[in-house]
């Protein structure tokens, strides 16, 4: 078989054309050598489609696996999936359209260096594949032009992002049966082929190897299970602070209309992840900050913080018992829908269809709904950018938001909890940290200190194992520096009872470990014995399976090292 992991969006963003098959889908449709074609989306997150995967044969009974990755989100908030996309590819291929120079800049800066890290020196070929006719000719290269979004993407820059990839550089300039399946076809059937051969080399090494071992054999342990819950154990983290809202657990602002006859509860931290708005509301930022004169305007004309309302900062040790802060809404129609608009910012503030049919029904009038629409475009506006409908149905108003707490990880901004950790302080907010964690839920809500006190002490964990269980809670993202800190982030996060995080470092674990040559494995002072030994006590029954039977397998080179006696 052969498998095919295509990444990159094709089309440009002020293309009309958004029917257009893609790259692969119009080689597969063209190619007389594939046969028997069959497409499935591949769901990572629960709403945001990651991959499309099409199967296929080639050259006859060779089983062709292609998954295109169209958005470059797996690799912000995915690690495990677009590492896993990433090792498990025979070929790459990555496209992106020569007319959108700002997804190109983004590519080459952000995510490149991820890709190599992903491929860590393997011989996987990489096709990098520029898309269509340049709009505006070779663009000014004067330095005045250089931040221009229409401006094209040149040749030499996409050769120059093939070189530091070791990639083949096609440029396609129109998706038609040339391009797609002579000059594009011919490149990948040649890739295929040198995959296939290669395999085949690696298999008769293999079973010649095989054949000539006679050397002691290790104890016979049946291959553990894989374990399906890390491979595709889908997030909740919209799920969770959708959670939050439902269950009006630490809210902290409070809206009401003119008459005040109804109230609606929030969190500002979440509120102000979204929304410049509500930060300026709020007084997170000043006017000046913001520099956007719309922005300032709508929140005068929409909300009102009723006088003394505002929470005054917190001395330490002083206990969180201040009422919400009560906020006026002036517009009464946009007030009757605020509690549909919130389940929409809670939900990931990407599911802008829903919200449209939401508002229709509860408004029936046009006039009054475009209204309403609008009042909600502003307060998700980017200051300096206006946003259109297009902005808000696409998937960049989510990518914002599953970043934007980060910006409130670690700072004393809206807090509400300051832990002491080894001499230490970090500050939290108790409205993430309830809706993530149930055991932080039932500590802050139920009859114990830390429900009652600012200052809560950590024990038996470092700080920094600490501030990375609270940027995964805050960002639902975790990358761990070494195998150590991922047992440290496991045997945290099993304290904690947060079992997809859990899980990430299971897999971390693993994957390091597999990926570790025999000479490695030999030599390190990383004693596995003592991360089974771990695992178990804190009841990582995959890892410490996985572990076990990996000892065995290693079983020469585990017996001679001094901990293998500690096993029982």
């Amino acid at each position: 078989s052969v498998t095919i992991v295509a990444f990159g969006n094709e089309r440009d963003v002020f293309s009309e054309d958004s029917q257009q098959p893609s790259l692969l889908r119009s080689y597969l449709g063209r190619s007389a050598l594939v046969s028997q074609v069959d497409s499935s989306p591949s769901a990572g997150h629960v709403g945001s489609p990651v991959c499309t995967e099409y199967q296929a044969c080639v050259f006859g009974n060779v089983r062709l696996v292609v998954r295109d990755c169209p958005v470059w989100d797996i690799f912000d908030s995915d690690w495990y999936t677009s590492r896993s996309l990433i090792g498990g590819a025979d070929i790459i291929v990555i496209k992106y359209s020569v007319n959108d120079k700002t997804s190109f800049q983004e590519l080459k800066d952000s995510y490149v260096p991820m890709i190599k890290k992903g491929l860590n020196h393997c011989s996987v070929p990489v096709i990098i594949s520029a898309i269509g006719a340049r709009k505006n000719g070779v663009p000014c290269t004067c330095p005045l032009c250089t931040s221009d979004r229409r401006s094209c993407v040149t040749t030499s820059e996409g050769v120059q992002l093939a070189k530091e990839l070791g990639a083949t550089y096609l440029e396609l300039h129109t998706l038609n049966d040339f391009y797609v399946q002579k000059y594009f076809g011919g490149v990948l059937e040649y890739f295929m082929i040198q995959r296939l051969n290669q395999k085949s080399s690696e298999k008769m090494k293999k079973r010649k190897k095989t054949q000539k071992c006679h050397r002691v054999q290790p104890p016979q342990l049946e291959q553990p299970e894989k374990m399906p819950i890390i491979k595709g154990e889908a997030s909740h983290y919209d799920a969770d602070l959708h959670n939050l809202l439902c269950g009006c657990q630490c809210a902290d602002v409070a809206f009401y209309p003119e008459d005040l006859s109804t109230v609606v509860e929030a969190h500002k931290v979440i509120l102000c992840s979204v929304s410049h708005l509500f930060m300026l509301l709020f007084e997170v930022k000043s006017p000046a900050d913001v520099r956007d004169a719309s922005i300032v305007r709508t929140a005068q004309s929409l909300f009102t913080v009723e006088p003394g309302a505002a929470s005054p900062p917190l001395p330490r040790g002083v206990p969180p018992c201040i009422p919400p802060v009560r906020v006026v809404v002036k517009d009464s129609i946009f007030c009757a829908c605020l509690p549909d608009i919130l389940h929409f910012i809670y939900s990931g503030a990407f599911q802008w269809e829903r919200l449209e049919e939401d508002i229709k029904k509860k408004v029936k009038d046009p006039e009054k709904t475009e209204h309403v629409l609008e009042k909600v475009k502003c307060i998700l506006q980017t200051p300096g950018k206006l946003n259109t409908v297009k902005d808000c149905r696409s998937h960049q108003i989510k990518r914002l938001y599953n970043t934007s707490l980060r910006l409130f990880f670690n700072t004393p901004v809206l807090a509400d909890v300051i832990f002491k950790i080894q001499g230490a302080t970090v500050p939290a907010h108790r409205a993430v940290l309830v809706a993530r964690c149930e055991v932080m839920a039932a500590m802050f809500n139920g009859n114990y200190l830390e429900a009652s006190s600012m200052l809560v002490p950590v024990y038996g964990v470092s700080k920094d194992t600490f501030l990375s269980f609270l940027e995964y809670l805050y960002t639902d993202s975790c990358c761990p520096a070494s195998i150590l800190q991922a047992m440290s982030l496991l045997i945290c996060a099993e304290m904690y009872q947060v079992m997809r995080l859990q899980h990430i470092c299971e897999l971390y674990i693993i994957t390091q470990l597999q990926s570790m040559p025999s000479r490695e494995l030999a030599s390190t002072s990383l004693s596995i014995v003592s991360l089974l030994k771990k695992a178990k006590f804190h009841n990582s029954d995959c890892l410490s399976t996985w572990l076990l039977h990996f000892i065995a397998t290693n079983y020469l080179i585990f017996s001679q090292k001094p901990e293998f006696q500690d096993l029982s």
